[in-house]
């Protein structure tokens, strides 16, 4: 299996009130989580990131970090002080232009010899869109032909220059690029960086299919992540890709005990102080897109419906249907006599394998071996150690099974993932 490490910190995941929780912005959390994931020989180390600070009812939203440092810069930094582990930016098809970017990451592979990675995202809101020129321009439905083209018209970037470090001219005319010139930086070490994407849509699913290296995706449960495993690896035949060229890899969080009693103990605790009664009440307001700081965490759902067409909350993901979503909450709130706050507990969870070492061991390699994944980007709940008893205690014996490597078998993050090198298109 494979295995990377989130950095987390921009999300609901972080317990911020434990001791042991550290700071988000300092280099020196950063590098901590970095050399143990190369410790445990993971794959890669992965950055997310947003454009703009989220606001909720007019204000920044409580669960935001302020002053995180931007991602390619931190992972430059980090390939001094590590030597294997990959390292992964998510940068954002909308608001950048692709020989910028092209160049910043073939730049950060050649300053780590092969272990470049990019999580391509997208937006289409005009929230975020202030920050820049165009603003918000691109329909929902241009967004990933923008990022279509963005990836491929890097690809080209990174083409050309010949393996055998010959540099050509470069001219590209498309939809939404038309660029010509040469490119400053030569073939990167593993050809090109890999390409990480993360979207559930269909045509998040085309894209993944027809461009991805990996996916990083939020079906954590086995009947879940074996659905969506088996329908993008079928769509790939139809753009020529072999299933192994994609690697699919939920984000999950654990939790470890010395047994499986004690593990769930913690995670019921881990759950009550990260949903705190205020984040609660955020996290239903998400939702309802209404003011519901009158009512009381600890009571039940409000009995209005859901206004579809708010704007309190800005620069989060939406919830899709948010009438078909509150009604669900209702009735599971309702069967279990739930509260707000347990409510949105039992909601919200992301996918957990939580147990002693050895049942968690048991359940990824489980999960794997059903079709469900090719491997998982873990999310500690805490910065900058969280990652740390995985290593030392899991990772071991995902070595014994024989299941997961003990020691990388390649400089680059495409040897870790057995990916090939792509063929060069000059």
């Amino acid at each position: 299996m494979h295995l990377a490490a989130h950095f987390p910190g921009v999300n609901n995941t972080t317990v911020w009130a434990d001791p042991r929780s550290g700071s988000q912005i300092d280099f020196s959390s950063f590098e901590h989580l970095a050399r143990t994931a190369e410790r445990g020989r993971f794959d890669f180390f992965f950055l997310a990131e947003g454009l703009r600070l989220r606001e909720h009812n007019g204000r920044i939203h409580d669960l935001d970090v302020l002053g995180r440092p931007e991602s390619l810069t931190v992972l430059a930094a980090l390939a001094a002080v590590t030597d294997r582990l990959g390292l992964a930016a998510t940068v954002n098809a909308t608001f950048n232009e692709p020989y910028e970017l092209a160049r910043r990451l073939a730049t950060l592979d050649h300053l780590s010899e092969g272990r470049a990675a990019w999580n391509v995202v997208t937006s289409f809101d005009a929230f975020t869109g202030e920050n820049f020129r165009r603003g918000g321009y691109l329909d929902r439905a241009d967004r990933y032909t923008r990022a279509a083209e963005f990836v491929a018209t890097a690809r080209e970037l990174w083409d050309t220059w010949t393996p055998d470090g010959t540099p050509r001219p470069f001219a590209h005319q498309g939809q939404h690029f038309a660029i010509e010139g040469e490119f400053t930086v030569p073939r990167s070490p593993q050809g090109h960086p890999v390409v990480i994407q993360a979207g559930d849509s269909p045509d998040g699913r085309e894209f993944a299919a027809s461009t991805a290296d990996i996916v990083f995706t939020r079906h954590g449960t086995l009947e879940s992540g074996r659905a969506f495993y088996a329908d993008v690896k079928a769509r790939m035949a139809k753009y020529g890709r072999d299933p192994d060229q994609l690697k699919i890899m939920p984000g999950v969080t654990f939790v470890l005990g010395d047994t499986d009693a004690e593990a769930q103990e913690r995670a019921a605790e881990i759950r009550r102080r990260q949903v705190s009664p205020q984040n609660a009440l955020l996290a239903l307001e998400q939702v309802w897109g209404r003011d519901l700081s009158a009512h009381d965490p600890d009571g039940p759902l409000p009995d209005i419906d859901p206004d579809p067409g708010s704007s309190l909350v800005q620069g989060r993901v939406k919830h899709g249907d948010t009438l078909a979503v509150a009604a669900r909450w209702r009735a599971l709130s309702e069967e279990k006599g739930l509260s707000i706050r347990q409510t949105v507990i039992e909601t919200t969870g992301r996918q957990s394998f939580i147990g002693s070492p050895r049942t968690v061991a048991e359940q990824l390699t489980g999960f794997v071996a059903a079709d469900a994944a090719d491997g998982f980007i873990l999310v500690p709940h805490l910065t900058p150690g969280g990652l740390d008893d995985f290593v030392d205690r899991v990772v071991p014996l995902l070595q014994e099974r024989g299941v997961f490597r003990s020691e990388y078998g390649g400089p680059t993050l495409r040897s870790h993932l057995g990916l090939a090198e792509p063929v060069w298109k000059g």
